[in-house]
């Protein structure tokens, strides 16, 4: 197969990849079966992903298969998980008395390798609260935390950044 092949291949492969990410959240957000809004919402799925599908070449985004899917899907439930369970944290923070905190900076270490890993892991960091990442250098993410429990940037990892590196890690490598 010569190079334009597969570059034909991968461009109708990101298109119908594309288009079925449009279609799945547009059956999400209308929440519709009714006939017009499907038809609708496949021609407005097929122009996007017509018009979009370089850009999203260009994320450079791993292929999708149904691995990928199911552990995405496992990573929003450890997601939503440790959101909730850092919302309970900071209001005990917010109730108690005198007011329990230790705030300040850590770096933590990443092992993820492409750009949209590491802003899925910062954009995770920060929808926890009590997290709020503020900058991304390399291998390293700048992290302000309400309660610092550890400085050392290993230890710092492992509390912050591991419960969600090891999911993106299977995803985006």
């Amino acid at each position: 197969m010569s190079g334009s092949e597969r570059e034909a291949g991968r461009g109708a492969r990101d298109f119908w990849y594309l288009f079925i990410i449009l279609a799945a959240a547009w059956l999400v957000l209308t929440a519709s079966v009714n006939w017009q809004e499907l038809a609708v919402g496949a021609v407005v799925c097929l122009l996007l992903a017509l018009f979009l599908r370089k850009t999203y070449a260009a994320l450079g985004l791993p292929p999708l298969s149904f691995v990928r899917i199911w552990r995405f899907l496992v990573y929003v439930l450890v997601l939503a998980k440790e959101i909730v369970k850092a919302n309970f944290d900071v209001a005990y923070r917010v109730v108690h008395p005198r007011l329990p905190i230790r705030p300040g900076i850590v770096v933590i270490k990443t092992k993820l390798k492409h750009d949209i890993a590491k802003l899925a892991l910062a954009n995770s960091i920060t929808l926890t609260p009590g997290t709020f990442t503020l900058d991304v250098i390399g291998d390293s993410l700048l992290i302000h935390w309400i309660d610092v429990r550890a400085e050392d940037p290993e230890e710092a990892t492992r509390l912050i950044g591991a419960r969600f590196e090891k999911h993106l890690e299977a995803i985006f490598e």
